[in-house]
């Protein structure tokens, strides 16, 4: 009878060790989660924040460039269209990088997500 009691003894002994392993590894995962959607949730508030304050002062610095190069050309025109020139260099630059970017993006992010 000893034999059948070891046995139920293991049983119970392996059935609780599964059930907290479980729970255990469950409130790993809320915690998993709950670490990244907080990251996320302040990285895009960081980005919201500082790309509007940036967007603002680019607009104005834009603005400033394009009335002083006009000054300079006698033409505000011809500052204006210089200006957006530029705006469109440093766009398309961005666009032949994108590559190079999403690579850094996934790098960070798997770094987050797998760390």
């Amino acid at each position: 009878m000893s034999i059948f009691k070891s046995f139920s003894n293991s049983a119970d002994k392996g059935t609780d060790a599964g059930k907290e392993f479980v729970s255990k590894s469950y409130e790993h995962a809320k915690l998993k989660a709950f670490q990244i959607s907080a990251l996320t949730i302040g990285m895009i508030a960081k980005i919201l924040l500082i790309g509007g304050l940036a967007f603002i002062g680019f607009v104005f610095l834009s603005i400033s460039a394009a009335i002083a190069l006009g000054e300079l050309f006698n033409s505000s025109a011809l500052g204006y269209l210089a200006v957006a020139g530029i705006i469109i260099v440093i766009a398309l630059l961005c666009y032949l990088f994108r590559k190079t970017l999403d690579k850094k993006v996934i790098s960070k992010m798997s770094d987050v997500f797998f760390n």
